[in-house]
């Protein structure tokens, strides 16, 4: 088991969820009655996460500054085999990489000593991270966060037209025909044995996607253990997308 785990600063407050709407809100009824919104850190369709009468767990900021101090962070989903908690937080994956990183937990970034985030490359992008070390070849690292699950225990990205995304995969592309080293992670915040790209839902990134791996792009993929109290990358899963 990987040991990079994302603790949660206070406990979770639950809550049920009423809908989730304009993407980035969601109204919610606190355990005490209390009607909220809270902010959706999440701009994919949410494919089988956002049922009417859900039970939610939402962060708190402390923050003076905050419109909205509640975020939504966890959902219990009925999914294919089975309910689980699902982490909806796009903002976290990034974090969970960096903490594993940190513990010398990712083994495909063995070697390297820094992980220096948001580098500007590519067309007017920026990648997630860019992976240093001494005698290493700097890797460009993309992170992706898959919460879709359509088949018990198969996670799929995206859960929607993912035209960025197809164009980070054709930056990283690029990074390794220009004799560099381009990585993809997949932080699947659920349990799930392997991992598919959605080719139905967007053909063209699985077009990208697949052009990105045979053009030499690496792609892991891990699977989360998700309780109220943390977000852990538990271990690698297969990636099943076809050549």
């Amino acid at each position: 088991m990987l040991r990079g785990a994302m603790r949660f600063p206070n406990p979770l407050i639950e809550a049920r969820l009423v809908q989730r709407y304009k993407r980035f809100l969601a109204d919610v009824v606190l355990a005490d009655g209390t009607a909220v919104t809270a902010h959706c850190a999440n701009p994919g369709a949410m494919l089988g996460l956002n049922a009417s009468g859900s039970r939610v767990l939402l962060s708190i900021s402390d923050s003076k500054t905050r419109k909205l101090p509640h975020s939504w962070e966890l959902v219990e989903a009925d999914l294919p085999g089975g309910p689980q908690w699902v982490g909806i937080n796009t903002m976290r994956p990034n974090a969970l990489v960096a903490e594993g990183f940190a513990a010398g937990a990712l083994a495909p970034l063995a070697g390297y000593t820094t992980l220096r985030p948001e580098v500007a490359y590519g067309r007017a992008s920026r990648v997630d991270f860019l992976a240093t070390g001494e005698g290493m070849p700097p890797c460009h690292v993309e992170v992706k966060n898959c919460h879709l699950m359509r088949q018990p225990g198969l996670a799929e990205f995206p859960d929607c037209k993912a035209a960025r995304s197809a164009r980070h995969m054709a930056e990283l592309a690029d990074v390794v025909a220009a004799g560099g080293r381009a990585m993809l992670i997949v932080v699947a915040q659920m349990q799930a044995q392997a991992f598919d790209v959605a080719r139905d839902i967007d053909p063209a990134f699985d077009r990208a996607f697949r052009a990105a791996r045979a053009a030499g792009v690496e792609v892991h993929a891990y699977r989360c253990r998700i309780t109220p109290e943390e977000v852990t990358i538990a271990d690698a899963i297969p990636v099943v997308t076809p050549a």
